[in-house]
């Protein structure tokens, strides 16, 4: 499965970074490939090119706070958790996204 992602909380430092990294490392684990683009206190990192997000097969916001440029993801299915959801139990969340999409392709 192919994600696109975006992490921003709402300090825009500590939970963005780590769900962003937990994030990577299920992802890999899983034999996902993931793109996680940051947005915090010093601007948007890793933006997510068009490319990226025209082959994704889901989108998910793990966010805190409102983000900039989810426009983007209109044409996706979109999941929308908390940063401390995918903090504590990334592996089963992306699990969880990986069956909710499969269903939908069914």
């Amino acid at each position: 499965m192919k994600i696109v992602c975006v992490c921003a909380c709402t300090s825009g430092i500590a939970h963005t970074y780590l769900a962003k990294a937990k994030l990577e490392k299920a992802a890999k684990a899983l034999g996902h490939e993931i793109h996680v683009e940051t947005q915090g206190t010093i601007g948007t990192e890793n933006e997510l090119t068009p490319e990226q997000i025209a082959e994704a097969d889901v989108a998910l916001l793990a966010v805190d706070i409102a983000t900039s440029g989810n426009e983007r993801f209109k044409d996706l299915p979109t999941v929308k958790v908390g940063t401390s959801i995918v903090v504590k139990a990334p592996k089963q969340l992306l699990q969880k996204i990986e069956e909710q999409v499969n269903a939908q392709k069914a």
